[in-house]
Parts: C-alpha cells; structure tokens; sequence
C-alpha cells in the first residue's frame, strides 16, 4: 500500500498531501511503544489546556486516514485502549455514570521516568467545562470499529469479548425505557462537538444521527448469540421508531415551513396537527427568507413548544451517510449548505454570552475544516463529488498557510478562529481523508451505510405532520 503522506496520490500530488502527513504523524501518542491515538493539537503555545491529549471525537478523522492508507495498527489499539478504559470507575462528585459511558479523552501518564512505567487518564468529562460526560464517544466508537472492520476485513477484533461486551454496554445505556415518549436520545448541553452552551439540550440532530449510525453499524458487528440476539432485537425497534420520527418531525422544507406557520395551537389527542404545541409565533425571522424552493434539511432540534431551525452540517451529512435521511431527503440537504448565527440578545440568553461563541466565530457560525471530510464524504454518497471539489480547492488556499487552525471566523470564514489553536489534528486529518475519499471513492464504503429497504417509510403528505 503506498503512503499518500509522501506525495504518492496517483493524480494529485498537492505538496499539503505531504505536509499534512508529516503533522499527523508527529500527532501520534504512544503507550508502552505501541500507537495508540493523536493528540487534539500541536500548537505550540504554552496554554495547552487538554488539548494534548488524546480525544475521541478528534481521532476518527486521523483513525479513518490511517485506515485508508493501509495503517490500522493504531486504530486497533486505540479501539482496545478506549474499551478498557470504559471499565474504569466512573465518578464525578460521588455520583457514579452508566456503566457504558465511554471516555472523552485519554493521556499517557510517565510515572517513574527511570522504569520507563506508563499508564492512562481518561477523562468521563470530570474535568471538562461545565462538567458533561460525552453521550458522542460511545457511539464514534462503535462506528470507528466497524470502520476498521470493514477497511481490513478483519472480524476477529469486532468479535473479542471485550468489544462485544464494550458494544452491548453502550447500546443498554442508550436504549433503557423510561419517561420519555419519543425514541430519540435525550441528551444535555455540552455532550457532543458543541461542548458548550449553545442551547442544543433535549434531541439535538448530531446525537440522533450518531445515534442511529451507531445502532446501524451495532447490527453489523454483533453477535448472533443470546445476549446478542436479544440486543439486535431492541435495535431494530428503536431503528424502525427512530427512523420515523427523524424523518417526520425533524424535516423541514418550504412546505414543512409552510404548515408551521399555519399551525394551530392548543390541540389535543390523537388527531393534533401540531404534535408538538409549537407556536407559529416561535419562527425566527431568518427562516422565513433563508428556505429555498428546492432543498431542505433536518433540523437541529425539536421537543414541547420548540423547534430548533439551525441547520447543524454534522448532523445533516452523518444522516446521509447512516441512511436516515433518505434518498430524496439527503439530494435535498445538499441542496441546501449553510449556517445561520445566534445575534444579539438572543445570543446573551442561549450561550450564556460566553465570548468564545460570538456571532460568526466557534459553534456559532464558525467554518470548521474538521468538517471537510463528512461534507466530501456525504457529497460522494449524493453524487455531487463537484461540491466537494470546490470545497477542497478553496481549503487548499488557506489550511497550510493559515497552519492548520481549528476553526474560522466571519460569514465567510475569512478569519483565523480569535482562539483557534494551531496544527489542529483533525483540521489536517479531515483535509487528507477528503483527499483520499475523491482519490478512491471506494473508501466511503468503510463511513457509508446504504438505504435499508426495511426502514423505507411512505413519506408522509407534505400538507401534515399527522402520521
């Protein structure tokens, strides 16, 4: 297998392909000799915060770029370090989290320099901003082994005990019944990427995306045994459940916009309408101006007498690629790539006005390199690989000069994030896995899942939201 880092693409040698290798690789953390991760960032300011360390959201870009260049060894063993970790105890302040709870991140710790004795710290989000365990982790996990699993064609790490019990744990965690009435995941703010403030509590899109991936790739990896056989069950009726509700209530287009600002309050039973009590009064001025004639999208949240119309990329391209958009809907999505920012007063009263999501910066309206790859990815599974093209090309304009930051600022991006760090791992990741995916669009099988004919519902009249 050749190795793209070294300027060996067949058609495009771009002198960043080599550069950005070389960053990833000086990225790598190594346990015990052993590859076991990259770290967030090599900046090289003296702030590090806990960016050196090893983040499991931020290694699936390197994970996937390493996988697609003939590299798996440190994918299998990140994917056996996490698992172990996950069997730590985990408390924060006394209070002990669900035995499936997966890390956010990892560190290798030197505790005797002369015998050379490492260890790892995980962090369960005891240590994080606003003290949130990851409800994401979990679920990248279960979609990155079967990454690897489908990139190698080797079973045999999927089907150790240790997986299949790491696997059986997170799903249990995630499908206990309970109060809540819809089959989406509750989760709180700061529990996936937007890991602070940005009012995405209650359903938000990237969770329920992640979700039914993982559900999805879960089917694939488990075991037909007891344990397993009862699991899948679950899985295909929350799948079923899942599946009709995201794309019912979740979906907006003009016609969908169109009946919400015609609803009726107050209605009750069976026969309501407006399931979900939301007041036509609620829509935000941006939406009525911002929705085409042609194109739609899911969007990021809904729950009683709220709708969350930002449209949110992640969580829109994981729902191409796990299928829970369908055919018509992920055409739509790409139909329609854009942000809107939270402004003004607004902006005070949902981010707590904290000063790193201003408007047009960070997770409010920030351009994100990182997100390169799900949009190259999403945008091959549509066949509109022309998008991503352009997308890459003006990336290729700035990343390497600009040294890789994690994030932009403004309506156009224009400006280097006010506190983006450098060399961002996953900046560097997300543009090689691009790369690699247009190169070879076979990759996008080991990150695609297609349409199960199972899931495909009759959509529902434009003119309703009744079932």
């Amino acid at each position: 297998m050749s190795h793209f880092g070294y300027g060996m693409m067949a058609s495009d040698p771009h002198p960043m392909i080599a550069e950005a290798w070389d960053d990833l690789r000086r990225a790598l953390v190594y346990f015990r000799g052993q590859p076991v991760g990259t770290i967030a960032a090599l900046d090289s300011s003296d702030e590090k915060l806990n960016y050196d360390q090893v983040f499991v959201r931020n290694f699936v870009p390197s994970a996937l770029a390493f996988l697609m260049n003939g590299e798996p060894e440190v994918v299998k063993n990140f994917l056996l370090k996490t698992i172990r970790l996950q069997g730590w105890g985990k408390k924060i302040d006394r209070f002990q989290l669900g035995e499936g709870v997966m890390p956010a991140s990892f560190k290798v710790l030197l505790h005797d320099p002369v015998r050379n004795t490492e260890t790892l710290m995980a962090d369960f989000g005891e240590t994080a901003i606003g003290r949130v365990a990851p409800v994401d982790s979990g679920f990248w996990w279960i979609i990155l082994l079967r990454a690897y699993t489908k990139s190698t064609g080797d079973t045999s790490l999927a089907d150790k005990p240790e997986c299949q019990k790491g696997i059986h744990l997170i799903l249990s965690l995630c499908l206990s019944e309970g109060f809540d009435t819809f089959p989406t995941l509750l989760c709180a703010d700061g529990c996936s990427m937007i890991d602070r403030r940005m009012g995405v509590y209650g359903y938000p899109i990237e969770i329920q995306a992640l979700f039914f991936m993982a559900l999805r790739c879960a089917m694939l990896l488990l075991k037909h045994d007891g344990l397993g056989k009862e699991l899948i069950e679950r899985i295909v009726k929350r799948q079923h459940a899942l599946s009709y509700h995201m794309r019912n209530y979740f979906w907006l287009d003009l016609n969908q916009l169109n009946d919400i600002y015609r609803y009726k309050t107050e209605e009750y039973s069976h026969t309501a309408v407006n399931k979900f009590n939301v007041m036509p009064d609620s829509l935000p001025d941006w939406v009525m101006d911002f929705m085409p004639l042609h194109g739609g999208y899911f969007i990021g949240n809904i729950g009683r007498s709220h709708m969350d119309f930002r449209w949110f990329c992640l969580g829109n391209c994981i729902a191409i690629l796990s299928s829970l958009a369908t055919q018509e809907q992920s055409s739509a999505i790409m139909d329609l790539i854009c942000y809107p920012a939270i402004e003004n007063h607004e902006w005070r009263i949902v981010t707590g006005c904290d000063p790193k999501n201003t408007r047009w910066s960070y997770h409010n309206g920030g351009s994100w390199p990182v997100l390169l790859w799900l949009v190259t990815a999403a945008c091959i599974k549509t066949r509109r690989p022309q998008i991503a093209r352009r997308a890459i090309e003006l990336a290729e304009t700035r990343l390497s000069k600009d040294g890789w930051p994690e994030y932009y600022d403004g309506k156009q991006g224009r400006y280097i994030g006010k506190q983006a760090r450098k060399h961002q791992t996953w900046s560097v990741a997300g543009y090689l896995v691009a790369k690699m995916l247009l190169e070879d669009p076979s990759h996008l099988g080991m990150i695609a899942i297609k349409e199960d004919k199972l899931f495909k519902p009759v959509l529902r009249r434009s003119s309703s939201w009744t079932a």
